[in-house]
């Protein structure tokens, strides 16, 4: 399963917010963003519990004030 976590972080974190969210198992890419959030990370996993355990490690980071989460949507629910 896939999903992308959008992150609004402290003012000038966004690059460390960015790295660090990297080194959390599960995390495939994080990049720093324009627009209404400041960072957004590509997440897979097998289980939605394991999407939970990102979540929760992403909140925990120093610099992040908040997240959303959205989860995509399988091909194969739309065959």
């Amino acid at each position: 399963m896939e999903a992308y976590v959008m992150m609004n972080a402290e003012p000038a974190k966004l690059w460390q917010v960015a790295d660090e969210v990297l080194k959390i198992e599960g995390v495939k890419m994080a990049h720093a963003v324009t627009g209404p959030f400041d960072v957004i990370a590509y997440v897979q996993f097998a289980k939605i519990e394991a999407l939970g355990k990102i979540i929760q490690e992403i909140q925990s980071l120093p610099g992040v004030r908040g997240t959303q989460t959205l989860m995509a949507i399988p091909r194969t629910i739309r065959e």
